[in-house]
């Protein structure tokens, strides 16, 4: 199994989860987090006017699926995400070692 991890701006939500489900991911979880990119005290413009800030809001959206799902989860995520500006996101891969569904004490793939 895999994570899959995505840096998002926050208005770009729906559209990701729109596109994770197609590509086969069946649930997400979602922080609020902040960050800075190379933004750095360099503004960025929300809702129509330009902040400057050392830390700027995002999403990371969290995904677990199968290997061979990562690609198409990964490209569809950048497809509806990439505006082609700093501060587009990141997407990140890791290695899963297991997971347990607590209630049922289910392990691996069976228990996401």
């Amino acid at each position: 199994m895999k994570k899959v991890e995505a840096i998002i701006k926050p208005f770009e939500l729906d559209d990701v989860r729109e596109a994770a489900a197609g590509a086969g991911a069946h649930g997400m979880t979602i922080s609020e987090v902040h960050g800075f990119e190379r933004l750095r005290g360099r503004g960025e413009i929300h809702g129509g006017t330009e902040d400057v800030a050392d830390f700027v809001p995002r999403l990371k959206v969290e995904m677990l699926v199968e290997e061979d799902q990562v690609a198409r989860l990964a490209g569809a995520i950048r497809r509806v995400a990439c505006k082609g500006r700093i501060g587009d996101g990141e997407i990140f891969v890791v290695d899963i070692d297991d997971a347990v569904r607590i209630r049922t004490g289910e392990h691996g793939a069976t228990a996401v």
